[in-house]
């Protein structure tokens, strides 16, 4: 037999062997380091917290997020305090009638009605407790209030979202327009894949999927930028695959709408045509609407065709790149150059001509060309 000492985390331990094989050990995890560990764990939870955060949903910024958040927290503590009782009942029975040395069995019992019959209604009733006020908030917020409303029709494409305002015939691309304390019906197409539309502040996911219509509804109660992603695996894209909503008074959307109703005066850049980037892109949205329903009828035959957004007014956005890049001349630039670096998986590096026939790639001069030519487009 022999003696090993050993360290651990600065402590020494012993450990008895006996021909290699270990008959006894000790460890001790130092009380610092367990310390340590907890409040990282602690700090790791709580950075989820910040309802400033811009896709927090601690923060809702309309009736439909306020609802919901309110019933989250209705089961949360619901939750909390069965878990509370349930494992303080636990940790009390492992202390005050764990066996003691000496002790006898204690004295055998199978079965107890009056707690069986607790413990099944119990549950009851907590599950009504949370049942009821899940029931009624779905039927509250299945239909938007009778009145006046801006309804768009929301397409999913892989990765990128298109917004039709049927209502102005306007269609345009991943930022959605809408007025300050306005409902705004929503109806959700996909022309590929499964997606899921989520505006944290605003509404809660709603699942986006091919040859299916689903609806939803929210409100933004003040004005402001807020962001909304895919919810839902949809490929390589996925989480770039962004948008934003922008919320302001009635007069500025109005003033909104009468832009992008009016027609850009620009010619179209002879570098825009020449490499083929009206394959995809379409200008007008009378030709986006049109063009839908021919690349759903091709998707469904196995033959899909991939739209891109329409640039009709492009000027006029903030971002592109579904949201991911800010509209300046450098940021263009980058993308026109190698989208790939910028938004991997994208279909432009897959499909435009531009990057992989090289007799159709790119100059600095042809990027700046376009360039300037979707700064014109306002």
């Amino acid at each position: 037999m022999a003696l090993v000492r050993l360290y651990y985390a600065g402590t020494p331990e012993y450990l008895i062997c006996s021909r290699g094989v270990m008959v006894a050990y000790n460890w001790r995890i130092p009380w610092r380091l367990l310390l340590l560990a907890s409040l990282f764990l602690a700090a790791v939870l709580l950075t989820g917290c910040f309802p400033s955060h811009s896709q927090s949903t601690f923060d809702p910024a309309g009736p439909v997020a306020g609802r919901q958040l309110d019933l989250f927290k209705l089961i949360f503590w619901t939750a909390a305090v069965v878990f509370v009782v349930v494992e303080g009942v636990l940790v009390l029975a492992l202390f005050r009638y764990r066996r003691k040395p000496g002790q006898p069995l204690p004295k055998q019992t199978h079965g107890s009605t009056p707690l069986e019959i607790g413990w099944t209604i119990l549950p009851v009733v907590i599950l009504a407790v949370i049942a009821v006020p899940t029931v009624t908030t779905i039927f509250a917020q299945a239909d938007p209030p009778p009145g006046e409303r801006v309804e768009v029709k929301v397409v999913g494409h892989q990765w990128w979202w298109e917004f039709d305002y049927t209502q102005y015939g306007i269609t345009t691309a991943n930022e959605l327009h809408v007025p300050v304390g306005k409902p705004v019906a929503i109806e959700l197409q996909s022309d590929d894949v499964i997606h899921s539309f989520w505006i944290p502040k605003l509404a809660g996911k709603t699942d986006v999927i091919p040859t299916r219509t689903n609806r939803m509804w929210f409100q933004a109660d003040k004005p402001g930028e807020y962001y909304g992603q895919c919810a839902e695996l949809c490929g390589l894209a996925h989480a770039q695959m962004r948008f934003r909503v922008i919320a302001e008074s009635q007069s500025d959307f109005d003033l909104w709408v009468a832009g992008q109703k009016t027609p850009a005066a620009v010619p179209m850049s002879s570098v825009f045509g020449i490499k083929g980037c009206t394959v995809c892109h379409t200008a007008t949205g009378q030709d986006a609407l049109a063009a839908q329903a021919t690349r759903m009828a091709s998707f469904l035959k196995g033959n899909p065709q991939f739209p891109a957004p329409n640039l009709t007014h492009f000027a006029t956005r903030s971002t592109f790149a579904a949201g991911l890049l800010d509209r300046t001349d450098e940021n263009l630039r980058k993308w026109l150059k190698d989208p790939e670096t910028v938004k991997p998986g994208n279909r432009m590096q897959e499909l435009a001509g531009a990057y992989h026939n090289p007799s159709m790639a790119l100059s600095d001069a042809d990027i700046n060309a376009l360039v300037a030519y979707l700064n014109s487009l306002k």
